[in-house]
This record gives structure tokens, sequence and C-alpha cells, in this order.
């Protein structure tokens, strides 16, 4: 006998159908490329809109937004929503490995009221911008010279083509201009160095055997790697009341090369006492670079102490006096 099924219960089904297929399965994602061009992402109040950048990034908010815009960052993904409108801002995203910043401009406004729902904000993704070969070491882009149509590399599909040069620059001319750029100039003016990544600096670095015959006091700042060089920021103070010139033939020590930022330090206590020098180091950092440091220990401390017999020094008898010598001749005749 079949059961006719109660036209409420076909009802709910009838809408659970429909609304399941009014659902949308996936979302769009807006493609928006780096060219060093500020990049434009509007915001909606109370409407949270995703940026997809794939790399760990830190994001400068100004304070003057910070109680109206939430931003949370996770797995390579920037997640911003505006509690009330914004006017148009600026925000930094900084790659935390290499330092490189991409801009975007943000402006929150309130959604319209309607009887029709406005779509949401389809997600961002930033992907890094089509433009000329490697420069200061970023890595190589799809599409340039050298590769073919199909994205692969000339020198990957013909064995007998010369090899591509991957850098443009020397690796210690990129390691030298990327510090100091970290440490002279605004960071919205670093270049990005792809492939520079920061390295560790031992706490406490003895550099008195760095240039004994500078009056200068050497103190280590900061590190940075790209693959078997490194550079390492040294600050040098002047502590003598005379002008100091700098020449890198005064470095004692293992280098690739050596960089002042200035040419000469001033008087100590002056405005220009102080400068910072870069050195390049290749497959080990500064510390493993320098001449070992002679310390002052007397070597004869270690050596064995010779064995004696106490009881031959106590039972040996003690050495005759020698006899007296006779006088010389005219003192005898006398």
């Amino acid at each position: 006998m079949m059961r006719t099924q109660p036209s409420a219960l076909r009802a709910a089904a009838l809408w659970a159908t429909l609304w399941l297929g009014a659902t949308p399965v996936s979302h769009a994602v807006q493609i928006l490329r780096w060219d060093r061009m500020p990049l434009a992402v509007p915001l909606r109040v109370g409407e949270e809109r995703v940026v997809f950048i794939d790399r760990n990034v830190r994001v400068g908010v100004p304070a003057a937004i910070a109680d109206r815009l939430r931003v949370q960052s996770a797995g390579g993904a920037i997640y911003l929503k505006a509690s009330e409108a914004i006017e148009p801002t600026r925000l930094q995203l900084q790659d935390a490995d290499s330092g490189a910043l991409i801009l975007i401009d943000i402006a929150a406004a309130p959604g319209q009221d309607g009887p029709a729902p406005l779509e949401p904000l389809e997600p961002v993704r930033i992907v890094e911008g089509d433009g000329p070969g490697p420069r200061y070491g970023a890595r190589d882009r799809a599409g340039g010279a050298g590769a073919d149509a199909g994205g692969q590399p000339a020198d990957a599909l013909s064995p007998g083509a010369a090899p591509r040069v991957r850098h443009e620059t020397p690796v210690a001319v990129v390691l030298t201009r990327y510090a100091a750029q970290n440490l002279y100039a605004p960071l919205r003016t670093v270049e990005p160095a792809g492939g520079v990544t920061p390295a560790r600096l031992p706490r406490g670095l003895d550099l008195d055997a760095l240039a004994p015959a500078l009056p200068v006091h050497a103190q280590a700042l900061a590190a940075w790697r790209m693959e078997d060089q490194w550079v390492t920021a040294v600050r040098l103070t002047n502590t003598s009341p005379r002008w100091v010139d700098l020449d890198p033939r005064m470095l004692i020590g293992d280098f690739v090369a050596a960089t002042f930022q200035h040419p000469g330090l001033g008087p100590a206590g002056d405005a220009t006492d102080t400068t910072v020098l870069y050195l390049v180091t290749r497959g080990r950092g500064l510390g493993d670079a320098l001449l070992p440091r002679i310390g002052r220990i007397d070597a004869a401390q270690n050596l064995p102490t010779p064995a004696t017999d106490a009881t031959d020094a106590t039972d040996a008898a003690p050495v005759p006096a020698p006899p007296p010598q006779p006088l010389s001749g005219a003192d005898h005749a006398k």
C-alpha cells in the first residue's frame, strides 16, 4: 500500500531545494596587481572583506582609524571590517621576511538602504605585477625575458643555451643597499629584494679586534642574509677628540666587502661622531669572520711542574767551601 506524503512536508522539501539552489557555492576573487601603485580596496560598513596576499605581512593602521577598523591577519589573508564610515586612508602591508611594502587605499561607506539586498564584496587577491627583469635580487617573474610561451625558462628547455643570469647586481651590493635603506630611509621607500631575510645576530658580539688601529667603539646593530652571504650593520662611534678618516684597509677580518655610510667621523661628542659600517661575509656570519682574539694568558703556567725528590733534597750533604787562595807573589815576598 502506497502512502501519500503530507502536503506540508512536500512544501518544506521544495523550499529547502530552492534555498539550496539559490545559495552561491563560491565567490569570485578580484585580482589586483602590485606594480608600486597604491591599490584601491573599498569597504562597506559592517561587512568584512578578505584580502589574500599569500605571505606573512604586518599591517600598519593609522591611529586615526584604529578604533573604526578591525584588522586580523592569518595564513596569508587579511580580514578588514569597518564599524563606521572611514574616509580614504592608506594602509601599509609590510612583508615580515623581506621588509617590502605594499600600499592599499581603503574607504568605508555605509550600505544603501533598499528592498534589494546588496551583493557581498568580493575577496581580493594581491599578486606581483609584471614588470621588468629582476632587480636587486628580486625573484624571476613569469612571462619575463628568458621564458618561452609556456612559462618555462629557456635554459631549462635547451641544454645548449647559455645559463640565465640570476641577478643583475652582485649579492654584496644587494645586501649593502638593502641594509642601508632599512637603517636610513623611510620604510615606504625600501626597495623590495627577494631572497633577503633577517639573520640571527649573536648577543654581545665582541668587535674590539675589528679595527684596533682606529679610536672607535664598534657595536653590531642588525644582520641580513641572501644565499650564502651575510651583511652586518656595525655602528662606529669616535672616542677621540680629533677627526678620524675611515679606511676599509684598516679593518681586520675575512670580508667580501666593507662600506662606510660616511667617509669619516667627527670628534667625540659631535653630531658627526657616529656612522654605520656594512660588512659582507661569505658562508658565515660576522662573528666567525673576525680573527681570533689573543688573550693575555701566560702559557708557561700550563706547563707541568717537574717532579722533585724531597728526601734526597733533605739528606743531601752540604757542599764544602773552597780552600783560601794564596796571596799574589808581591804580597808574599813582602
